[in-house]
Parts: structure tokens; C-alpha cells; sequence
């Protein structure tokens, strides 16, 4: 078997399992469907062991493919520590740099600072990759993940970016038509617009009293939590706040995202009396990666561009991005 493990096949294999299927893992590496069944076909002959179970819905590991993907992993990122320790040597940040974050907080604040990042740092190549939800740190993915709310994996290193103080937020003409809440239960009767993201519970909305809110996050027993129902949920941070601007219903989301429009008076925040349970923005990378000098500059990058934002402020942390909220 001394020919049957290809250093190249392990990348593949990798990139393969976590994009879930043949289509999607093709979108990945630039190859058509077929192409990427045929090396499948190629790598499973060479080691004489099927590594993967493929129905038309789905696909998953044989023993043998866990076992592969395992190892596969291990050894990539044994060769990413090395390469990094080597770059490292030379004091300036250069090489690949794999990022991931969520889709609409990436696109609008990390997709901006990493092109500014790599404006500043010519030969750091940056893989930006956004998803729904972040990918567990031990796959060894990426270098670099920036996540809400402390990660409860406790093999990587977090730092603290920038607080996320979540508000109440509806359009005028909504609460023209509707009405004010007074209360966390008015919410019960109100149309909301649900936004699934990361880890939080679909559509729970839990509230604290501003005199009862505790400083270490822990819920407190005047803690109310309400399931939320409304006609409009999305994924997507950007079209949830335009859904608000336009009338729709009543929207809990990050203050900085709808700092503008609470200025200029196309939404009202609603029950200032209350606040949610703050998700603050972490950045967040493996243990072997500690040492990496390209991962603390874009890190270091982005606190130095977030942290011009004190906490609770409505302010965009962003800001300096265009010179005005985002």
C-alpha cells in the first residue's frame, strides 16, 4: 500500500466530507461532479477500501472513511503547524490564512478588514468562507473563526472582540398599525421577524429586566423566555433589518446593525427597560495556531477596528471601515 495514500488525496477527502456532498464539494475545488466521483473512485481503489456510503440524498463514512478522515486531518494540520512555525521564523505575516464567519456578519464587518488587512499584508493569502453555522474547531478547517458568544470548546483560544448588545427594534409604521409593547409578553401578540443564527435556540427570545441584568451573563430568575412566531424568518442579519424597515414586525438584532436607522427614525427601539443576553463577538483559533504570526495580525486587525466601539454602544465598532456606521 505504499502507493495507495497520495499526500494531495487528503485535502481532497477532507474538503469532501465537510462540504457534505459530491455537488458541493465540486463548487469547492473548482471540479464538475463527475470529476470529483471519479477521484473518489480513484483514492477508494488505491486502498483497496470503500471510505464512503452514497444514497441519492446523502452521503456518509464507512469505518474505513472515518478512520481516513481522521488521520487525514491529523496530518494536515500537522503540516500547516510546520509550514506556520517556518513562515514564523520570518517575522512578517505571509502565507494562507483559512477564516471563517457567519453570513451576514462577515459579509458586512470581516470581509471588509480582511480586504484591508491583505492591503496592508501583501503576502497573506486569506480563504474567506461564510456559513450559517461555524464549523467545530477540532475538524482543524480553518485557522480562524469569529463566532458570537464564548465557544464552549475548550481545545481552542478565544479572545474577546467587541460586545453585542442585541435590541428591540420596529418600524414606526408597524407600531402605528400595531401598537407599543409594554411588557416582554406583548411580544406573544405582535408580529416578529425570526433571525436563525449560530446557536441560538429558533425563535426564543429571552429578556431581563435592566435593574436585574447580571454582569457574568448568567441568566437571572426574572428572566423571561418567550417563543416568538411570526410570518418572515430568514438566515440573513441584512434582510431581517430591511424586512423591519419595511413594516413588517418587530426585530431583536444587533444594536451597531441598526444604529443608523435608530438615528435617522425609520425604527423605534422598544422595551429599553429590558435587555437580551448579550452574544459577544469572539475570534477564535486552535491551540497549535497560538504562536502563528498571521493569525494574531488579523486578529490583533480586527480588535484594533472593533475596539474604537465602547460596550452597549449603538455605534457601529465597524465604523472606521467607511468612516460612518454600516
Amino acid at each position: 500500500m505504499s502507493d495507495a495514500i497520495q499526500p494531495a488525496d487528503l485535502g481532497f477527502f477532507s474538503t469532501l466530507v465537510h462540504s457534505g456532498s459530491l455537488t458541493a464539494a465540486g463548487r469547492e475545488l473548482g471540479l464538475t461532479t463527475a470529476a470529483v466521483s471519479k477521484r473518489l473512485a480513484q483514492i477508494e481503489a488505491r486502498l483497496g477500501a470503500r471510505l464512503v456510503t452514497r444514497t441519492t440524498r446523502r452521503m456518509g463514512l464507512t469505518p474505513e472513511g472515518d478512520l481516513y478522515l481522521e488521520h487525514a486531518r491529523r496530518i494536515l494540520a500537522d503540516l500547516a503547524a510546520m509550514e506556520q512555525q517556518l513562515t514564523d521564523l520570518q517575522g512578517e505575516p505571509q502565507g494562507l490564512l483559512r477564516v471563517n464567519a457567519t453570513l451576514g456578519f462577515g459579509r458586512r464587518h470581516i470581509a471588509p478588514l480582511v480586504s484591508a488587512f491583505v492591503q496592508r499584508y501583501p503576502r497573506v493569502d486569506v480563504q474567506l468562507q461564510l456559513t450559517v453555522d461555524p464549523p467545530p474547531l477540532a475538524d482543524n478547517l480553518f485557522d480562524l473563526c469569529f463566532r458570537f458568544g464564548r465557544p464552549s470548546d475548550s481545545r481552542g483560544i478565544a479572545r474577546r472582540i467587541a460586545s453585542n448588545q442585541r435590541v428591540l427594534v420596529a418600524a414606526p409604521a408597524y407600531l402605528k398599525r400595531a401598537g407599543m409593547p409594554k411588557a416582554p409578553r406583548d411580544l406573544l401578540r405582535h408580529a416578529c421577524i425570526v433571525l436563525r443564527q449560530g446557536d441560538d435556540a429558533y425563535g426564543q427570545w429571552r429578556f431581563t429586566p435592566e435593574r436585574a441584568a447580571r454582569r457574568d451573563g448568567a441568566d437571572d430568575p426574572s428572566t423571561q423566555s418567550l417563543k416568538i412566531r411570526g410570518h418572515l424568518t430568514t438566515n440573513d442579519g441584512s434582510v431581517a433589518v430591511q424586512w423591519a424597515l419595511d413594516g413588517h414586525g418587530i426585530l431583536l438584532r444587533a444594536a451597531w446593525d441598526v444604529a443608523p436607522y435608530l438615528a435617522s427614525g425609520q425604527l423605534v427601539r422598544l422595551l429599553q427597560d429590558h435587555r437580551s443576553p448579550e452574544a459577544d463577538i469572539y475570534a477564535v483559533y486552535p491551540e497549535q495556531h497560538r504562536g502563528s504570526v498571521r493569525v494574531r495580525a488579523l486578529v490583533d486587525f480586527v480588535l484594533a477596528d472593533f475596539g474604537a466601539a465602547a460596550a452597549g454602544d449603538l455605534a457601529s465598532p465597524a465604523a472606521t471601515i467607511a468612516g460612518k456606521p454600516q
